[in-house]
């Protein structure tokens, strides 16, 4: 059973005090980047691959202008006020006409919209390929006579990007340099802790988690708790972006390896939706939480239909069951 989000109810769950009233890092010192309101922007991760035949059926393209319009409608009265649209540059031209029908569709509502980088998973070449996406992407879709451009998602006057991790070959530092050129330069922001190229990145982002082995139950709580405790304490400097997530099922992906999240009648949500505020203060709220996903249906994080409840008598176990792996996974076109 699935119950239809609304703006007051996604708002409320994200934004309500939870659990420990004053923040576990004591010690951490202030975030250097804040919220710019009350509580954190809410953005959610958006796969624009629906339509495509490597891809399962939903029902929808993602080169449907109406299916675009109405999922913007829907997303901005959940709270939600920008997709995080996940693109590969030319290596695939048909989620890279749809990140470009999406950027249209944002910019006529007033929506915003924002590129996640999947890093190229090869043994040589990564660094090159990623300058060359970069470069299409600016020229493309950020240029000042990009439609569409004033829809982009920026903090601070700057556009944001996010990188999805896969082969860690690219030479960040190289992307880095070239990006700085731009005007603006952008913020590019990483999944998980920071490593060795920390130095490379305006931020970080916490990924849904499942875990291996176990009946779901496991939400992520701890690795997510890591997050933020580490984040705070060790990268104050950085933008950090909070993981929110309801769910984990890649049963139906071509790629799937039996990773399960149980939902727990919306409870996961609400868990990881509230954690946040365990680990900073009212007065040092984290500047974005973002949803994974709004419509990965494949790896069944999706929200785009609602929250799963138990009530009328309705069991979450009638929903698929599957079992979890790490944090670290690929996802895969």
């Amino acid at each position: 059973m699935f119950n239809r989000l609304s703006n007051a109810f996604l708002l409320f769950i994200l934004i309500l005090p939870h659990g420990c009233s004053n923040p576990r890092s004591l010690h951490a010192l202030p975030l250097k980047h804040r919220a710019t309101g009350i509580s954190p922007e809410v953005i959610a991760l958006y796969e624009a691959w629906f339509g495509h035949p490597k891809h399962m059926s939903v029902g929808y393209s993602s080169q449907d202008p109406a299916v675009l319009d109405n999922q913007i409608r829907r997303a901005r009265a959940m709270g939600i006020s920008a997709f995080v649209v996940d693109w590969y540059g030319d290596r695939e031209p048909f989620i890279d006409r749809s990140y470009a029908l999406m950027q249209t569709a944002a910019a006529k509502q007033k929506f915003q919209v924002a590129m996640m980088y999947d890093e190229a998973d090869e043994e040589e070449g990564a660094t090159d390929d990623a300058l060359a996406d970069f470069t299409m992407f600016h020229d493309t879709y950020l240029a000042p006579k990009a439609p569409g451009h004033q829809a982009y998602l920026t903090y601070e006057g700057r556009p944001l990007i996010f990188i999805f991790p896969k082969g860690g070959r690219t030479d960040w530092n190289k992307v880095r340099a070239l990006v700085d050129k731009w005007n603006p330069a952008p913020l590019l922001i990483q999944e998980n802790l920071p490593g060795a190229d920390a130095d490379a990145f305006d931020g970080f982002y916490a990924w849904v988690s499942p875990v291996q082995g176990g009946d779901g139950s496991n939400w992520g709580e701890q690795y997510l708790s890591t997050f933020y405790e580490t984040m705070h304490s060790k990268y104050s400097d950085k933008i950090i972006v909070g993981g929110v997530w309801s769910s984990f099922d890649d049963s139906k992906a071509a790629w799937g390896l039996n990773r399960h999240i149980s939902a727990r009648c919306g409870q996961t949500f609400a868990d990881t939706s509230n954690l946040w505020h365990k680990y900073f203060s009212a007065d040092d709220t984290l500047p974005f939480l973002m949803i994974e996903t709004w419509n990965d249906h494949e790896e069944g994080t999706a929200i785009e239909d609602g929250l799963p409840s138990c009530g009328s008598g309705m069991k979450e176990n009638s929903m698929a069951p599957l079992v979890g792996t790490s944090a670290a996974q690929q996802r895969k076109p």
